[in-house]
């Protein structure tokens, strides 16, 4: 099957497809014409890879998990390398998380520091005054050094 078949059968960017390629996890032939041509199987393992990407792993993770890529890895159970790397990517994800909510109490603080009655008209459409920048950046510069 060709290069957009397989997309339309998986989901699958044609771009993503080649990504996936690129990265040694599926493979093709060459038709004459030069278009790719993908294996029945090929959609199976596809539909494995963006089970495990849209679980959170990268494609640097999936990597690991080349061997098992053509069974059914919604329904086998997970190998010990396996919950290994999920584990990590997990304590990766939950560590970004933590980064992103210390920086968003960050600005909220700042925000609040900034008086209400500044004079300034709001710009978001979201209520309340809106924060001129130099206001605005003076504030995060205070509760991101106090």
């Amino acid at each position: 099957m060709r290069i957009g078949e397989l997309a339309e059968i998986t989901g699958a960017s044609p771009r993503a497809l080649r990504n996936y390629e690129s990265a040694g996890l599926i493979r093709s032939e060459r038709a004459d014409n030069g278009y790719r041509v993908y294996g029945v199987g090929t959609a199976g393992r596809v539909r494995n890879i963006r089970h495990l990407l849209d679980a959170g792993l990268t494609l640097a993770d999936v990597q690991c998990f080349r061997a098992c890529l053509d069974g059914d890895m919604t329904t086998a159970p997970p190998s010990p390398e396996g919950l290994r790397i999920a584990r990590e990517r997990l304590a990766v994800i939950d560590a970004r998380i933590a980064a992103q909510t210390a920086a968003r109490d960050r600005l909220a603080r700042a925000l609040e520091a900034v008086p209400a009655a500044s004079g300034v008209r709001d710009r978001g459409g979201r209520g309340g005054p809106a924060r001129a920048p130099s206001d605005a950046r003076r504030a995060v510069t205070a509760a991101s050094t106090g």
